[in-house]
């Protein structure tokens, strides 16, 4: 979760990581604070992901000389369940990217880890807040974001998109407006 008392160490290291100058189309890609919040965040402790975000040794040295070249942070070694449904949450992702930057790819892979978490997708991620997150989905798969038109939580967004692709449907109302775990799925998650 995100206390208090980890709130300081995420600004600095957020701080950080965009004080390292990123060359080229990296340097402006909107993906940058992006990732330099998932990074931070999991260099604080937050969330459930591995420290190379879910992307292997290879990839996560990519991210870092790519977009924070120079900057030594470590995260922190934890390990994650596999899920099952990861590859399906991954081509998901992917089929709805944004087309704008590789860094889409990186994204879908660390978004369709942290699913695996058991928080709000947005704490999972090691992200700072829910907005984060939704600028995460409008940046790499805006074709999802536009979808998700009612503000369902993100987590059960992508789950019921992957059981529709399916032709299961769990929703025990025909409208979502009538069904008992409304709240659930669009209340607040702070």
């Amino acid at each position: 979760m995100n206390g208090p008392d980890r709130l300081p160490l995420r600004s600095v290291l957020l701080a950080g990581l965009l004080a390292c100058p990123a060359a080229g189309d990296a340097a402006g890609d909107p993906n940058r604070p992006l990732l330099a919040s998932l990074v931070a965040g999991q260099a604080a402790g937050e969330g459930c992901l591995p420290a190379d975000l879910g992307l292997g040794k290879a990839a996560w040295r990519q991210l870092l000389d790519r977009y924070f070249p120079g900057c030594g942070i470590a995260g922190h070694e934890r390990r994650i369940d596999a899920i099952p449904e990861w590859n399906d949450l991954r081509k998901l992702l992917l089929d709805h990217r944004a087309r704008r930057s590789p860094a889409e790819l990186m994204a879908a892979h660390i978004v369709a880890t942290a699913c695996a978490g058991r928080d709000h997708l947005w704490q999972d991620l090691g992200l700072a807040s829910r907005e984060e997150l939704s600028r995460l989905m409008w940046v790499n798969f805006p074709g999802l974001a536009r979808a998700n038109t009612g503000d369902m939580k993100w987590k059960k967004f992508l789950y019921r998109r992957l059981c529709a692709n399916e032709g299961i449907y769990v929703c025990p109302a025909p409208s979502c407006g009538v069904c008992k775990d409304y709240a659930k799925c669009f209340g607040p998650e702070n």
